[in-house]
């Protein structure tokens, strides 16, 4: 949804009450909230409060100059935009370029045609209206980029930045981490018995289970294929960490599927390796040491859990 006008504020700063007046009746009839500055720390502390789409600000103020002020804006929110405006008694081009320079968008000589400004507002509204589509589709693209289209649980990608984090914090704070790596067993037989389409809706009835049992603090994944991986913090002992994947893995083997008439089941296996100490290991080492577990989960007959030494 493209922002309306309602949803744009704009901060005027000027030491002089006649032009911070002239700014208020030049815009009165714009559907805009209004702020106002006396000053250059006034302006910055309502900055920080609501964010501005537009600062209109004097270039020349007894505190803090508008120059210094685009600066500060420009240096202390770079996590926000704002159309930065401008407003000179000054003609000389050497400034313009000073004032641009220093992070203005735009500039209006004193004194202002009130059209002028109203134009001059609606370009940076223009402008700022760009700019967060342009923040709401990097983030659409950044969450699809992290995300496994079918499941939509996070993908490996995701979980290798989110448990760099997470085994960083644990060897700081002394907490433990597990990795528990799951394959579905047979999983290939499904697909030539029952077509792909039942093999995503295995995958799918699995992603959902594996996403209930896990707890807001830990993380899911799907690796790719019939792969998943879960990351277990704050967990000491080992029975613990059993007592929580044994709740996704009987949950999934009591899951019944219908294709054509035809009803099964599917199992999964996993492979658990852990971690406590004082230098975190790359998230590569513990999923080769889960993935080593599992390789013995099947081994043994599938449909269990299985440690790493």
């Amino acid at each position: 949804m493209e922002p309306s006008s309602q949803q744009f504020k704009i901060l005027a700063v000027d030491d002089s009450p006649i032009y911070r007046k002239l700014v208020e009746q030049s815009l009165a009839l714009e559907r805009y909230t209004l702020l106002f500055a006396k000053n250059g720390r006034e302006a910055l502390d309502l900055f920080a409060k609501h964010q501005p789409a537009v600062v209109i600000t004097d270039w020349t103020m007894p505190d803090i100059e508008g120059l210094e002020l685009c600066r500060r804006i420009r240096r202390d929110f770079q996590g926000v935009y704002s159309h930065l405006i401008l407003l000179t008694s000054n003609t000389d081009k050497e400034q313009v370029v000073e004032g641009l320079a220093a992070g203005a968008d735009d500039y209006l000589t004193k004194p202002f045609h009130p059209g002028e400004l109203v134009a001059r507002v609606a370009v940076g509204r223009r402008m700022v209206e760009l700019h967060r589509q342009i923040q709401a589709k990097n983030r659409s693209l950044e969450e699809l980029a992290l995300t496994d289209a079918l499941t939509g649980l996070p993908n490996r990608r995701a979980i290798d930045v989110w448990a760099i984090r997470e085994l960083s914090s644990a060897a700081r704070h002394g907490f433990s981490v597990w990795v528990a790596m799951a394959d579905l067993d047979h999983f290939k037989s499904i697909n030539d018995t029952h077509g792909h389409d039942a093999g995503d809706t295995v995958i799918k009835s699995f992603a959902e289970i594996l996403k209930a049992n896990t707890r807001k603090s830990d993380m899911c994944c799907r690796l790719g294929g019939e792969e998943f991986l879960v990351v277990i913090t704050h967990v000491e002992e080992k029975k613990h960490v059993t007592i929580a994947i044994e709740h996704t893995r009987k949950q999934f083997r009591e899951q019944k599927f219908t294709v054509a008439g035809h009803t099964f089941g599917v199992t999964a296996s996993f492979g658990i390796a852990g971690f406590r100490g004082c230098k975190p290991p790359d998230l590569s080492v513990l999923v080769a040491h889960a993935d080593t577990a599992l390789y013995t989960a099947k081994h043994k007959g599938r449909d269990r859990i299985e440690f790493a030494n």
